[in-house]
């Protein structure tokens, strides 16, 4: 028992953290390729610890060279671009009803999103969905 207290700490020592790390400079709205980020062994609180985090999306801030990717940095690419035209859909029970809309920001498949009915200049909240639809609620 004693030798095992006394191993311990060392092989806490050996245990290994991860951060992710850019290593060119990221402006926004770019998508994050393999050769924009690689694995540090450094711990950075809050930071992303797996490449498969971060490739393939989009960076929502610029994050410069040598630094952290942090949490709330990247996000899913955008389907829907901010005053874009976008078709609303709205669905209750069997009921169905489709409008043209305007997208008030930028987002990603599966973001809450504000849009604007272009009819009724009324603002809901609604999701993108993977084809670009906003499905709205009130």
């Amino acid at each position: 028992m004693k030798l095992l207290l006394a191993i311990l700490p060392f092989l806490a020592g050996q245990a290994v953290a991860e951060t992710i790390v850019a290593t060119r400079s990221i402006r926004p709205q770019q998508l994050i390729t393999s050769e924009d980020v690689r694995v540090d062994p450094a711990v950075v609180d809050g930071a992303h610890v797996s490449l498969v985090e971060v490739i393939g999306q989009e960076a929502r801030v610029a994050i410069y060279a040598g630094r952290a990717v942090m949490m709330g940095q990247v996000g899913k690419p955008a389907l829907v671009e901010r005053n874009q035209m976008v078709e609303l859909i709205f669905v209750r029970g069997g009921l169905q009803i489709a409008a043209e809309g305007r997208a008030l920001a930028r987002a990603g498949s599966g973001e809450r999103i504000r849009v604007m009915n272009t009819d009724s200049r009324t603002v809901l909240f609604g999701t993108v969905e993977s084809n670009g639809t906003v499905v709205v609620s009130k």
